[in-house]
């Protein structure tokens, strides 16, 4: 049986060696950096380990590989017997993040169970020989992205060393994929160490910054220069919503010069110039929108500008960045953001992969992935009742909410040692406390989003009990994923290096038409939701309908209600396919801009998981102001 097996493996190398000398002679007289490979077939015979000799052939877009025997061409399939669907027999370049040659070692015949016997029947035993693996991706359950090698051997290095330059330069031609980033971590070290292999595959340089105090990864972002910034192709972020939200602000702060949005001031002249000031449950009209972009009242005017310290024009701002430093035009398409979760909600990677696995993430990042994200601009005008106006900027990816979730997140501070459940029982504590607030929100509504189901209007004839059940008309959803048409439906604004400053809403195309309405009441909570939010304990997210980048925020405003009720609103949020908007107490408006005022002497916000004490804010989004290294949520 030895001497067999001998003369198996000598016929074999003999076919095989035979077969790519040929291949490698045709490829002398092509290009040397392999382009030729790309833009027509190559093909060599190998073995293919765990499967077998096989003729691997290198195609315009991607690899395929078969059995050399006429008689079994399709691996799927051998003499009648179906062998699976898990045989795989090509991958796309698009699949590939990356092909190394590795040490000389064992090629292992097939260990499936129909294959097993048909190789010894094709001459392939297990024999030491030179080999290079091909690192690519497949889909498993759950949205996430699994890693994938397929490694290949012959018992001459050279034409080892030919197909990984030959890959390589196909892996080249692949356009949007990253070659440098910088890197940063907060409490991810053992997330960062399982996912650093997938870079260093895909030949990605990474510059990781480790962050050892809160508020670390907003000064190196502030610190770092812009031309600093040009010569990396993202920036990468190891943790949670709160850990990006610190770098996002740290670029955005003074690198992004937009007018801020109006304050609630501006919105009292408004409707003491055309109207009354309405209370609460008024939907009346507070003023239309001009045609002109210059008068809009989404933009505060000149005199508005200066008194808070943005002029037409300066060279220097107290950050002391000059104008020319501050020439960072936007969106920056070049540079990414990617986040690699390692928090405790996730809420952005989960609406943007469709699932909180690191290795999905790093995987997108490697190759390249693009999406838009929307971006809000938030400016507190004044910390108490008693302040001077002092403005302060902020920028949030996910979420923005006072009352329960400024509450929530303001009790959980006092418990970080608990970790993550921190925010359940504070979450517990906040509910059976049962806050409400008395504040007045205005907002603007556009023409395009008016209302037209009287459950946005609040003038629903059912009862709060019965209303979940005799309202049967349901809005109809348009779920955010992958290739949405809603997010790529118009342009995200642009900023040109002769225009200093971001003006919000510029893609509608000239003015908004629509009107800021205006109620006042007391409310258990407020909140403006940038992306659905979906998270493991609200699969739907908080507003299911949400988009990524569709130039909207999500405003949730809850009315006082009895306990029992606001607990079924709850419950409706934890639920796959609940109607958490449903209730007459709740209120939910599409708009561009809002603005708020506390009627109470303490007011804390949560900005993306982080508390942000606002007495008097004002909040507008900027459509697809970044980019993110994802594809979306799949379909």
């Amino acid at each position: 049986m030895e001497g067999e097996d001998s003369r198996l493996v000598e016929k074999t190398e003999e076919r095989t060696s035979a077969t790519t000398t040929s291949d490698a002679s045709a490829s002398a007289d092509g290009d040397s950096d392999g382009e030729q490979a790309s833009s027509s077939a190559s093909t060599s015979t190998l073995f293919m380990d765990n499967v077998g000799e096989v003729v691997l052939t290198l195609g315009s877009d991607g690899l395929s590989w078969k059995f050399p025997d006429s008689d079994y061409k399709d691996l799927s399939s051998c003499f009648g017997i179906k062998l699976g669907g898990d045989v795989v027999t090509e991958i796309k370049f698009s699949e590939i993040y990356g092909v190394e040659l590795i040490s000389y070692g064992v090629i292992r015949g097939s260990n499936h169970p129909n294959i097993g016997k048909l190789i010894s029947l094709h001459g392939h035993v297990d024999t030491q020989m030179y080999r290079f693996t091909v690192h690519g991706i497949k889909k498993s359950q759950h949205s996430q992205l699994c890693l994938a090698t397929y490694t290949f051997g012959h018992k001459d290095s050279e034409i080892c060393h030919m197909w990984t330059d030959w890959i390589d330069a196909s892996l080249k031609m692949e356009v949007d994929r990253p070659k440098n980033l910088l890197s940063g971590k907060k409490h991810g070290c053992r997330t960062w160490e399982n996912v650093a292999p997938v870079f260093s595959r895909a030949k990605v340089a990474t510059k990781v910054i480790v962050t050892e105090r809160a508020g670390q990864a907003f000064d190196a972002m502030i610190s770092s220069s812009n031309e600093e910034l040009r010569s990396y192709d993202g920036v990468i972020i190891v943790g949670g919503d709160g850990f990006f939200n610190e770098v996002l602000n740290g670029f955005l702060l003074f690198r992004l010069r937009a007018p801020h949005p109006p304050s609630p001031s501006d919105i009292l002249h408004l409707t003491r110039s055309n109207g009354p000031v309405l209370g609460h449950d008024t939907r009346e009209a507070t003023s239309e929108t001009p045609e002109t972009e210059a008068a809009s009242p989404l933009l505060s005017s000149s005199s508005t500008h200066k008194a808070i310290g943005l002029a037409n024009s300066s060279t220097e701002n107290d950050s002391g960045y000059t104008d020319e430093e501050l020439d960072f035009p936007f969106p920056r398409e070049h540079l990414r953001f990617g986040i690699i979760p390692a928090g405790s909600t996730d809420a952005i990677v989960m609406c943007t992969t469709g699932t909180r696995d690191p290795i999905t993430s790093a995987l997108q990042i490697v190759l390249g992935k693009r999406i838009s994200l929307d971006i809000a601009q938030v400016v507190r005008w004044k910390t108490t009742f008693t302040a001077d106006v002092d403005p302060c900027v902020r920028y949030a990816a996910s979420f923005a909410g006072y009352g329960f979730y400024g509450d929530v997140i303001t009790e959980s501070e006092n418990y970080r040692w608990m970790g993550p459940k921190r925010y359940d029982y504070a979450g517990t504590k906040v509910f059976l406390r049962h806050r409400s607030y008395e504040a007045e929100v205005a907002y603007f509504e556009s023409e395009s989003e008016n209302p037209e189901s009287p459950v946005e209007r609040g003038s629903n004839p059912c009862s709060s009990w019965m209303k979940s059940m005799c309202c049967s008309e349901k809005p109809q959803r348009v779920i955010c994923r992958a290739n949405c048409g809603v997010c790529s439906n118009s342009k995200p604004v642009h900023m040109s290096k002769t225009r200093q400053r971001l003006t919000p809403y510029s893609w509608r195309g000239g003015g908004v038409g629509g009107r800021w309405q205006k109620c006042a009441g007391r409310f258990l909570s407020v909140g403006a939701a940038i992306i659905s939010n979906r998270n493991e304990k609200a699969p739907d997210g908080l507003v299911a309908e949400a988009h990524l980048s569709d130039g909207f925020l999500h405003l949730l405003l809850i009315k006082d209600c009895p306990r029992a009720l606001y607990l079924w609103h709850l419950t409706q949020l934890a639920k796959k396919g609940g109607e958490p908007l449903n209730f007459s107490f709740v209120e939910h408006h599409k708009t561009p801009a809002f603005t708020f005022t506390s009627m109470g002497k303490e007011s804390v916000w949560n900005l993306d998981g982080e508390p942000f004490p606002a007495h008097q804010l004002s909040a507008q989004v900027f459509r697809g102001l970044i980019s993110l290294f994802a594809s979306g949520p799949p379909v």
